[in-house]
C-alpha cells in the first residue's frame, strides 16, 4: 500500500489545515487509517487514528482541535486541523496498519506561525 500525503503549509496560530492522505488500493475491511508527526528533535507521536469502523482516538493535546475521518469510497482518509498553535508545527505522516503491518506515507510538514 502506497500513502500520499497532502495539504500541510504555513499557517499562523490559530488557523485551519485540512491534510488528506491517499491510498494506492482500497482501505475498506480491515485498514486502521492514523496520523503521526514529528517534530524537530522529538519522537514521532501518535496524533489521530480511525478504524474501518469509524471509531476515532486522539492525543490528548489535540482532541478538542483536530478531527479525523474517511471516505473509503475515495480511498482517503483527513485530518482537520483546527485552531493550529506553533506548538503543532511538525512534519505529519499518514500511516495505515492492516493485519500486523503498518504502511507510512512520505510526510507533509505543517507549520504554525505565532
Amino acid at each position: 500500500v502506497q500513502l500520499q500525503a497532502s495539504g500541510g503549509g504555513l499557517v499562523q496560530a490559530g488557523g485551519s489545515l485540512r491534510l488528506s492522505c491517499a491510498a494506492s488500493r482500497s482501505i475498506t475491511g480491515n485498514f486502521l487509517m492514523g496520523w503521526y508527526r514529528q517534530a524537530p528533535g522529538e519522537e514521532r507521536e501518535l496524533v489521530a487514528e480511525i478504524t474501518s469502523g469509524g471509531s476515532t482516538n486522539y492525543a490528548d493535546s489535540v482532541w478538542d482541535r483536530f478531527t479525523i475521518s474517511r471516505d473509503n469510497d475515495k480511498d482517503t482518509a483527513y485530518l482537520q486541523m483546527n485552531s493550529l498553535k506553533p506548538e503543532d508545527t511538525a512534519v505529519y505522516y499518514c500511516t495505515a496498519l492492516l493485519r500486523g503491518t503498518r504502511y507510512w506515507g512520505q510526510g507533509t510538514l505543517v507549520t504554525v506561525s505565532s
